[in-house]
């Protein structure tokens, strides 16, 4: 897949016509036009479509992204469009290497759809599963994306001691004590640590995930259900 038309591309924001159901801001993504226009007239049959740049992706609910082949170059422009957006992304595309699954994943790719099957009853199902945090992928990427995922912890994790949160047992038992209130030398008390142990604790923990203070380190724990 070619970037020259990146720069070009656009956004196809879709709005679901039924006032029964929420109406979902879903930007579409497409390095070249053809593609953009096609997936335009699959979604035209259920949602009304409009075109917006491409710098307004940060409020919509779901990105799709469309790819003939997910090569480097479409890893690279999928992580530049994630990088504008918050909200889950929907990947379609005729073909996905293995070594790229991992990559699509922490994209926030939610559900791939293989381009040949992706009719607009599938399509747009697909859109709502993903706004309301759900996903798909193909029994094949997922058993792979489970190997995958087991061989980073064994073979790179686990080595370090950290876990899929990236927190090491000790540091776990820090940040659970700190969402409780305790201060550094209470937590120091509690733990048998010094207090200049506890803050380099701390210290580290933000650091190595470029968090600003204790709340946004508790926040990050509780979302990646360490604590």
């Amino acid at each position: 897949m070619t970037t020259k038309t990146e720069a070009g591309a656009n956004s196809i924001v879709r709005q679901d016509a039924e006032e029964s159901e929420k109406r979902l801001r879903v930007s579409v993504w497409a390095s070249d036009p053809i593609t953009l226009i096609g997936l335009t007239e699959t979604l035209m049959g259920r949602l009304k479509v409009f075109v917006t740049p491409t710098d307004q992706a940060a409020e919509v609910d779901v990105l799709v992204f469309a790819a003939d082949r997910v090569t480097s170059e479409a890893v690279a422009s999928l992580r530049r469009v994630a990088a504008e957006s918050a909200a889950p992304v929907v990947l379609v595309t005729s073909e996905l290497d293995r070594s790229h699954l991992l990559p699509a994943v922490e994209c926030r790719v939610v559900a791939v759809l293989h381009r040949g099957l992706a009719t607009e009853e599938r399509l747009v199902s697909t859109i709502r599963a993903a706004a309301a945090g759900g996903g798909a992928l193909p029994p094949n990427l997922l058993g792979e994306l489970l190997r995958q995922v087991q061989a980073l912890q064994k073979e790179v994790l686990a080595p370090r001691g950290l876990n899929s949160a990236g927190l090491t047992p000790r540091e776990i038992d820090v940040v659970r004590l700190i969402a409780d209130g305790w201060d550094t030398e209470e937590i120091g008390n509690r733990l048998c640590y010094s207090e200049r142990t506890v803050k380099n604790i701390i210290y580290t923990m933000t650091n190595r995930l470029q968090l600003r203070n204790r709340p946004q380190l508790v926040a990050y724990a509780m979302r990646a259900g360490a604590i």
